[in-house]
């Protein structure tokens, strides 16, 4: 052994040199010490929030009922429930394939359907059961979780001066492309898709979302298709799941979470969808479905969701939970218009907000993103979210978003059309 070894990897714990890689800060922990920081220095300022995409709305009455149910039962040795199935409960499982995917024209086997607790961190975890050698495609700007997992993993390179890594492919999305990435010139093996997207509030349309589809299909790739905000959409002619598309089934996956939709940021509940046909290939090009490698991922790595937060988002699903969650959804979206609504009167260029809780601006005279974060914090005394925060191609941008209350929103808006003042 070499005397390196010896006076090394002989007697330290070597970590995952990959997480050094990452940037010094999650964005959202940077913008938290930002306004931790303001916020100490003007101790009666009133802040505004519409930066992280967190909801303020309470949980449904019929999903607090559902609650407090499955708590009773969990007191009762007759009705005690201890571990669960990894993959969820079949009543649960059942509600979302027929409230969420038949109702659609969508057929999908309960064991197609894997429970969880977050989107985030399926999103995050599906990169374990794919080799590292596999090619990745993000949109550009991107929710920041699909990018740093797979730097923690070392599938993505080195990054550059440009701010970009080297062995992702990026998929430019501006306003100058009317925010619909162009397919990759060369090869990739895993493609995320966001729709509506995280953070530009954009879609794309069945035509468009068919062309990634036959490109997965062609190119023998597979798509992570992160659906959080499905309940969002308002437009008929937007596809609320990608397995709408012919021939989806063989190459996508899809992640759908409770959080946004019913408001269970607090509480964690999702769902990611694996239908069998979706399949990778060993080095010696043997077909593996993708279906039996998450199911032994879950099942060694996580004990499923707890019985009574599963009754909660089965709760969801009764005609009370969609009356429910479809006006705590309404709640947010006229947020959003309003929002939206003020920015464009005021003159800024403004996208999204209306498939998607999120409105999507140009920053102003070509000011870079986190210089109007600072400007908004500090003369406004409201929080968004820098562009440059998802990406390179996010530079020049910011993210508000509509989770706020009524009031504050409200407030938010005064603030932007009242002259500049310091004194909120």
């Amino acid at each position: 052994m070499s005397d390196a070894y010896n006076g090394f990897g002989g007697i330290m714990t070597i970590v995952n040199e990959n997480y050094l890689k990452l940037p010094g800060s999650y964005l959202f922990s940077e913008i938290g010490k930002r306004v931790h920081k303001f916020t100490e220095e003007n101790p009666d300022a009133k802040i505004i929030r519409l930066g992280i995409g967190d909801v303020t709305r309470p949980l449904a009455p019929a999903v607090i009922e559902a609650m407090h149910k499955a708590v009773d039962e969990m007191a009762d040795e007759k009705t005690f429930r201890g571990y669960g199935p990894e993959q969820g409960y079949s009543f649960l499982i059942e509600k979302i394939i027929r409230f969420d995917y038949e109702s659609r024209g969508i057929n999908l086997g309960v064991d197609e359907v894997f429970v969880s607790d977050g989107s985030k961190i399926d999103t995050g975890n599906i990169q374990e059961i794919f080799g590292l050698e596999n090619k990745i495609a993000v949109t550009d700007p991107v929710y920041p979780v699909y990018i740093d997992t797979n730097v923690m993993a070392g599938r993505t390179g080195t990054m550059g001066m440009d701010g970009k890594w080297s062995d992702i492919t990026y998929l430019p999305c501006t306003a100058e492309n009317g925010f619909v990435p162009v397919l990759p010139e060369g090869k990739v093996q895993m493609i995320y898709l966001c729709l509506p997207n995280n953070p530009t509030g954009t879609t794309l349309s069945k035509t468009e979302l068919k062309k990634w589809v036959d490109y997965a299909k062609t190119n023998k790739a597979i798509i992570l298709f992160d659906s959080a905000y499905e309940a969002y959409i308002q437009e008929d002619d937007v596809p609320h799941s990608i397995y709408e598309i012919e021939g989806a089934r063989e190459v996508a996956i899809e992640f759908r979470s409770f959080s946004k939709t019913a408001g269970f940021t607090g509480t964690r509940c999702a769902y990611t969808v694996i239908p069998k046909e979706v399949t990778g290939y060993t080095s010696a090009g043997d077909s593996v479905e993708v279906n039996k490698l998450w199911n032994r991922r879950q099942t060694t790595k996580f004990n499923g969701v707890p019985y009574i937060i599963q009754r909660a988002a089965e709760a969801v699903y009764s005609e009370a939970g969609q009356a429910q969650i479809k006006e705590q959804i309404n709640y947010y979206m006229k947020n959003a218009k309003a929002i939206k609504e003020c920015l464009e009167g005021l003159g800024y260029k403004a996208f999204g907000g209306i498939n998607a809780p999120y409105i999507w601006l140009k920053t102003p005279d070509g000011m870079d993103s986190w210089s109007f974060f600072d400007k908004l914090l500090s003369e406004y005394h409201i929080v968004g979210t820098p562009g440059v925060g998802f990406g390179p191609n996010g530079e020049g941008y910011f993210r508000l978003t509509a989770f706020a209350s009524k009031d504050s929103t409200d407030e938010a808006i005064k603030r932007l059309t009242s002259p500049i003042s310091t004194s909120y």
